[in-house]
């Protein structure tokens, strides 16, 4: 650990080792603020859960300062952020020890004392992977190319937001139509560390990789400490912590940074990269390894689908929804693991019956609250994690005796699942009230003809030529490390079941979430949310999906191992039912495999790690627009609140709209194929797209001050962009319509209406 923390801050500079320190500092802090809530919830756990606190009070802190945004009762700024957080610590230690402060403060002493070993130890875990990808993002920090300045852009929005919803910053005077609460917790770490976003944008991506590592990392020490304890009662503490934590490392590193078996090509001549072909149609090159690999292509394997996971997504270094949420998926997953340990008897009390129920079932409102703030930040993961959690309230109410049938009628089954449902809905309102999902049908996949001619039966939609099915050889590539390991331990269980007549707990909630994961990849097969895409009809719903079958089927994957090889009844079961010495030539090379991905994703993307520039998103704007970049500096440090800009319109991924993404400002229209999705129709963008023509280059004052007050334009920015697109640009009215408040080389920016400043200097 202290050589991947030495490696990681090597050659960083000096400011960027500081502002680390200062965001570890931050989100430090946060976690021992709630480790009496995560002691509550993961009591069982070897751990007590603290991997999980710093996630839980980050999106707290963010829930409630939404909230009370969005009720105008407190404004987004540092002091208030600081409250809030003082406040929950000081609700939590009373409220959790049901004590004095004095009191509180002792009980909380004496649990960190008896914890200690492994806290720290998490702890470092965490700060190693922060530093070391902290230190990667310094070799590509630039917060541009793909979708970065549409991320950024929600970021820098949000924090120049007094109160919320937050304005989209490419369609004023609407608020963002996006799962934005991930963003919404990238802008309050920033407030709170006072960071600039340009740096805390990769600081951000660098916490979800160390996040996603601690948090799996945790997953696979609980989950199989508990497996030694029910199977092994006799290890010592010694023994169960050596094990269980070299467990950890296996399943926290497949989650975040595995790949899959698409790196086989790397032993074959390569494919042209739209059209991959079976390995039996390619020459065998071991000699000319890696055969110009190119790592994208495992994650855009299926015609016309996107199929990513986690290291293909902190490597590329989008700050999506998909990825915000990683951490708070597989505290999802836990959380649920957490409520089949205890299944205790509804307790009986003399408070009024709905209270006492709501009370007993305080475990499940707070994983329908998590649901909702799942939707928040990846609208399909609060479904996807709700009907995970269907089987697990099954099993928590199933009671011996009862038909499985009468389980799913019973008041207690039913209640939890409303509930459940119920908290989710209620907890995301503060976002939904705002939000219009982008597909609203679902289609399905090869409809017969005599459905195609009805077109649509309520919510589901048949469309002709719509029908793809991923060949079987593509899904074995993609999936076949996944499937092997969940494979390999039905059968381990199978045997246990022959032996014994019983199941572990650990081993059945594994192929629980296993047989799910394989149920989320098969589902695009049949069925696909329509949107806006054509030809790419059921990508979105395969990559949503599958996304998070990899993250679950990771976490099984790496439990299964370990069962088979790190627990002597799942040696030597296999022993007595396989021929175990072809079967370990396989595991290890399959795990070899997926091992292997990292190191061509971070090598491609980062150029082999040669050159180290810092931790400035920003920095790459003074070379490629140096006088738009000083023009959008000085906006920045003088310019206040979010009065709307007209800037240069472009289509989506291009280098348009970049003064309201990294300014936050609000402009006329951003990316036009983005806000069609955002919005459902592409209707918007013509009459906005004329209009920001019209204003730029129209040699006529009414017709642009008509625009001008159409959408409330204060500011006008005249930059590199601008006099390349608008060859016939107008500059003389604006001096007639307002005045220059910035000019330096070839930007200028006119200011047509009064707007908050920062500062009045120039």
């Amino acid at each position: 650990m202290g050589r991947l923390f030495l490696s990681s801050t090597i050659n960083m500079q000096l400011h960027d080792i500081l502002n680390v320190l200062l965001w570890w500092g931050v989100l430090f802090g946060i976690g021992v603020a709630f480790i009496p809530l995560t002691n509550r919830f993961f009591h069982d756990f070897f751990d007590r859960g603290y991997a999980f606190s710093r996630i839980l009070g980050t999106v707290i802190i963010s829930y409630m300062m939404l909230c009370l945004g969005m009720l105008r009762l407190v404004s987004f700024s540092f002091l208030n952020i600081l409250l809030i957080l003082l406040w929950l610590t000081v609700f939590q230690i009373i409220i959790g020890t049901g004590k004095d402060i004095k009191g509180s403060l002792k009980t909380v002493k004496l649990f960190l004392k008896q914890n200690w070993f492994i806290f720290l130890f998490e702890e470092l875990l965490f700060g190693a992977c922060l530093f070391f990808w902290s230190y990667i993002r310094t070799f590509a920090p630039d917060i541009h190319g793909l979708e970065k300045y549409m991320d950024f852009g929600f970021v820098n929005s949000i924090l120049r937001s007094t109160y919320f919803p937050p304005a989209d910053m490419w369609y004023t005077p609407l608020p963002i139509n996006y799962y934005y609460f991930g963003h919404f917790m990238t802008a309050m770490l920033t407030k709170l560390s006072t960071i600039p976003s340009a740096i805390s944008f990769n600081l951000m991506i660098a916490t979800l990789f160390a996040l996603t590592a601690i948090t799996s990392f945790s997953f696979g020490l609980n989950i199989w400490s508990y497996f030694l304890k029910s199977k092994h009662k006799s290890l010592s503490f010694g023994q169960l912590a050596r094990s269980s934590v070299i467990v950890g490392i296996l399943v926290g590193f497949l989650v975040t940074a595995g790949g899959n078996l698409h790196t086989v090509y790397t032993l074959f001549k390569p494919y042209e990269n739209e059209y991959p072909k079976p390995l039996t149609q390619l020459a065998f090159s071991p000699m000319t390894f890696p055969n110009a690999y190119w790592y994208p292509n495992a994650t855009r394997f299926i015609y016309h689908t996107i199929h990513e996971f986690p290291l293909y997504s902190f490597v590329v270094s989008d700050l999506h929804g998909h990825v915000l949420d990683i951490p708070l998926v597989i505290t999802a997953l836990a959380l649920l693991f957490a409520f089949m340990q205890k299944t205790k008897p509804i307790k009986k009390s003399s408070k009024p019956l709905i209270l006492q129920f709501l009370l007993n079932q305080k475990e499940w409102i707070f994983y329908g609250f998590l649901l909702g703030v799942m939707y928040m930040t990846n609208a399909w993961d609060g479904l996807i994690y709700f009907l995970i959690s269907l089987p697990v309230i099954f099993f928590t109410t199933f009671t011996k005796g009862k038909s499985l049938f009468l389980t799913l009628l019973t008041p207690a089954f039913v209640s939890r699942v409303i509930l459940v449902f119920a908290s989710f809905i209620l907890f995301s309102l503060p976002f939904s009230l705002f939000f219009k999902p982008f597909a609203s049908q679902i289609g399905l996949m090869c409809a017969p003809p005599f459905l195609i001619a009805k077109g649509a039966i309520g919510p589901f939609v048949f469309e002709s030529n719509h029908c793809t099915h991923s060949p079987l050889w593509q899904l074995v590539i993609l999936y076949g490390f996944f499937l092997f390991w969940l494979t390999s331990l039905g059968i381990l269980t199978y045997i246990t079941w022959k032996k014994t007549k019983k199941i572990l707990l650990s081993d059945a909630i594994m192929l629980l979430f296993g047989a799910f994961g394989i149920f989320l990849i098969l589902l695009p097969e049949f069925v696909y949310l329509k949107d806006i895409y054509t030809t790419y009809y059921r990508a979105n719903t395969m990559f949503k999906l599958v996304y998070q079958a990899f993250i679950i089927l990771s976490l099984v994957s790496g439990y299964s191992l370990a069962r088979i090889f790190f627990s002597p009844d799942g040696k030597s079961s296999l022993k007595r039912k396989l021929l175990f010495l072809p079967y370990t030539i396989v595991a290890m090379g399959i795990l070899a495999l997926v091992s292997m991905y990292p190191y061509f994703a971070i090598g491609s993307y980062y150029n082999n790690l040669k050159t180290p520039v810092g931790l400035d998103g920003e920095k790459y704007l003074a070379d490629l627009y140096p006088s738009d970049f000083d023009a959008m500096n000085w906006l920045n440090a003088h310019i206040a609140g979010q009065p709307v800009i007209i800037e240069a319109q472009g289509d989506s991924y291009t280098d348009y709209a970049r003064v309201s993404a990294n300014t936050g400002l609000p402009t006329v229209l951003g990316w036009t194929v983005h806000e069609w999705l955002w919005r459902g129709t592409y209707d918007i963008a013509p009459p906005r797209i004329d209009d920001i023509t019209t204003f730029y280059e129209t040699s006529d004052i009414t017709k642009a001050d008509a625009i001008a007050k159409k959408y409330k334009i204060a500011l006008i920015f005249v930059g590199e962009l601008e006099r390349k697109k608008y060859e016939k640009l107008n500059e003389k009215k604006f001096l007639t319509m307002g005045h220059a408040i910035y000019s330096k080389g070839l930007t200028t920016i006119y200011q047509l209406a009064p707007v908050p400043v920062i500062s009045t200097s120039k």
